[in-house]
């Protein structure tokens, strides 16, 4: 594929990839934040940003890297950022997602040893300036992702595109690696009535000490096991209304101001809740989680359940598709006959990207296949097990519309997708106020970037 069209590919994936991509960029250790490269309207690129992406696109194997085109893909997202922020049919999401911050904090802090390693390894000379930068990240892949998606909403290919963009690219287009369709079913290991009347009781003996004096704060501290608030005494300010999972909700809202629940169970754990204000359908509350982690012996009766499972399955007494449906807990698979999806959306998974602990499990099976009952984390590092089933195995090959139609139809559309965001953009160009660096005077940009400079 020429540099070309990788960076239009590039960008029709840019801002759905922004969230991953950015924290990866913009949060990497060692790496210093310098000059201003660009200002669109109030919007701002960082020469860093620029660097950042360019690695990045090297270490997917990005050749003939050229600087400029970079900074007009960054360009291109910051206007949609801009403009997103402008947009009144867009929900203005600024007050969660300055509440989401302590969140993403506390799990790279839990990464560390102590918050001055964590500081030390990104460069932040303190917390207040690191949070500041997630805040960023996050509000850019928020406002960017739904700029884009209102844009292309109505983007769509017929098979006749499919076709005249494959003849138009065929011989671009890379070719594909070994491949495998997988499937799965997952199981959350099952707390014994014992362990979960244990957390219960140790949440009510926390109630009793904080109604006899103890603060709600100093008891988060010490006992919550969330890493998002326990630092803040618990505390969670302006929670939107359906931001919480229902259990935690519902428990909230039915209390007075400065009332605490009985324990609440939720899918992640035990809650004790405070409500400490409400007004209309924004709430601030404090809580204490002690999360439903599985001892090995329910982890182990979990393994057992789902080996007998696996049995069924091979006996032929029931499919994995049905197996799924009936008894996964993976919520993202288990409608979907388990099935495992790739990073472009298909049901195909490059074999180097399978995570290790499940490809040690595969190792050595073949088509059709289902590996014994394993040990595994969720997406939210939960204990889980898990049994995956080998639905294909594809040699690696070069692409062609009778072995990767889906893929090709979804390059075809994300082409159409580039080509509806850049008219937007170009018809924002002129009425936006743009100034870009002095060192970028020599780039031939696609679109009229060109208004104005930053002096060196």
């Amino acid at each position: 594929m020429t540099n070309k069209l990788k960076i239009t590919f590039l960008f029709g994936i840019f801002v759905m990839l922004f969230a991953t991509n950015m924290m990866k960029a913009q949060l990497k250790p060692g790496e210093l934040v310098d000059g201003i490269a660009a200002v669109i309207g109030d919007e701002i690129v960082l020469e860093s940003d620029v660097n950042e992406q360019m690695n990045y696109a090297k270490q997917q194997g990005a050749s003939n890297i050229d600087k400029c085109e970079f900074l007009e893909n960054l360009l291109n997202n910051k206007l949609l950022v801009y403009e997103a922020k402008r947009d009144t049919l867009i929900d203005n999401r600024t007050a969660s997602i300055k509440e989401g911050v302590n969140s993403k904090y506390q799990q790279l802090l839990s990464q560390f040893p102590d918050e001055k390693s964590m500081l030390t390894a990104y460069k932040f000379r303190n917390g207040y300036e690191m949070k500041n930068a997630i805040e960023k990240i996050d509000t850019d892949q928020y406002y960017g992702q739904a700029k884009y998606q209102k844009i292309t909403e109505k983007a769509d290919v017929t098979p006749n595109e499919v076709t005249d963009f494959f003849n138009q690219f065929k011989t671009q287009l890379p070719e594909i690696k070994d491949e495998v369709s997988l499937s799965q079913i997952v199981m959350n290991p099952t707390l014994t009535e014992a362990h979960k009347e244990e957390l219960i009781n140790k949440l009510k003996k926390i109630k009793k000490d904080i109604e006899g004096g103890e603060t709600f704060e100093s008891q988060a501290r010490i006992y919550s096991e969330d890493e998002g608030s326990a630092a803040n005494g618990g505390f969670y300010k302006n929670i939107n209304k359906g931001q919480m999972v229902k259990p935690f909700e519902a428990a909230a809202l039915n209390l007075q101001e400065g009332e605490m629940s009985d324990p609440v169970e939720s899918e992640f754990g035990y809650h004790l809740i405070m409500l400490v204000k409400k007004s209309g359908k924004v709430y601030d509350a404090r809580h204490i989680l002690l999360k439903a982690t599985p001892t090995d012996g329910e982890i182990a009766t979990a393994r057992k359940k789902l080996d007998s499972i696996r049995t069924l399955i091979i006996d032929g007494k029931i499919s994995f598709k049905d197996a799924s449906y009936r008894y996964s807990d993976d919520k993202k698979t288990k409608f979907n006959a388990g099935v495992i999806p790739g990073s472009d959306g298909s049901n195909k998974i490059e074999r180097e990207t399978i995570p290790g602990t499940i490809s040690y499990e595969l190792a050595g099976l073949n088509k059709g296949d289902i590996t014994t009952a394993f040990d595994d984390e969720d997406e939210r590092k939960r204990k889980v097990v898990k049994i995956v089933k080998i639905e294909d195995v594809i040699p690696a090959h070069q692409i062609t519309l009778e072995t990767d139609y889906d893929r090709i139809k979804q390059m075809a559309l994300n082409k159409k997708r580039n080509e509806m965001v850049e008219k937007f953009v170009n018809s924002k160009l002129p009425t936006t106020f743009i100034s870009i660096d002095g060192r970028y005077d020599s780039c031939n940009f696609k679109g009229s970037w060109k208004k104005d400079s930053i002096k060196k």
